[in-house]
């Protein structure tokens, strides 16, 4: 089944799960990041070959860690049962990477360089590039956020009325093809596509109580 449009979305001070808007939820300090798989054989002579059959990163996230009251646990298990456990997607918001530049920063419609013009494309792919150290990385960014997405072309920002954007897929279609070389950027709000990864919650009244959070596992889905 394809992403559905609901999120676990949290503000800057929330509490807790709360109704953000309706369809949609928020949950407070989930932890998780991305994840990388390496395939590492140790040669006769003690040195190593290194490999990874994963082209990008997969990102998982614990939502119990959410949980701050049994009031918390009941909306959880009610956003579960109607994802009917790991059958259906959603989005989510990862507040440690969610925008194009950093998370304290505000939205630039510089911040990521998306393509370069021939003067026949106007599609163009959001991607986010991390770099360190000589080394980078370029994720795709297939679930942006509704509004956010700004686009400048040679370093001037479009307006509204000269793009627009798929927020199913990250594709921005330009009303006017850039010339040969240009360059087209862009800055925008991004959620992760997930599922759960687990078809069980257990929970404990008497558990949670004591200081015990249930494991909710959380996987990024690649589409």
């Amino acid at each position: 089944p394809a992403v559905d449009p609901v999120a676990f979305h949290q503000p800057a001070q929330s509490r807790g799960l709360d109704p953000l808007k309706p369809g949609r939820q928020r949950l407070v300090h989930p932890a998780g990041g991305p994840q990388r798989r390496t395939e590492v054989v140790t040669l006769a002579n003690g040195f190593e070959e290194r490999n990874t059959p994963w082209a990008h990163s997969r990102r998982r996230y614990d939502a119990g860690l959410g949980m701050r009251s049994l009031d918390d646990i009941a909306v959880l298990i009610a956003f579960f049962e109607a994802r009917q456990g790991q059958l259906n997607g959603f989005r989510w918001k990862d507040w440690a990477d969610y925008k194009s530049g950093a998370p304290l920063a505000a939205v630039a419609p510089t911040d990521q360089a998306i393509g370069t013009g021939d003067g026949i494309n106007r599609v163009f792919a959001l991607a986010k590039t991390y770099g360190s150290g000589g080394h980078s990385y370029v994720r795709p960014i297939v679930k942006p956020v509704a509004g956010t997405v700004r686009i400048a072309v040679n370093g001037s920002e479009l307006p509204g009325s000269a793009f627009s954007v798929d927020s199913a897929s990250g594709a921005v279609t330009l009303a006017i093809a850039p010339g040969g070389g240009v360059s087209v950027q862009a800055g925008f709000e991004f959620d992760v596509p997930v599922r759960f990864d687990t078809d069980q919650i257990v929970t404990s009244v008497a558990s949670f109580q004591a200081g015990d959070v249930p494991s909710v596992p959380v996987v990024e889905v690649r589409l």
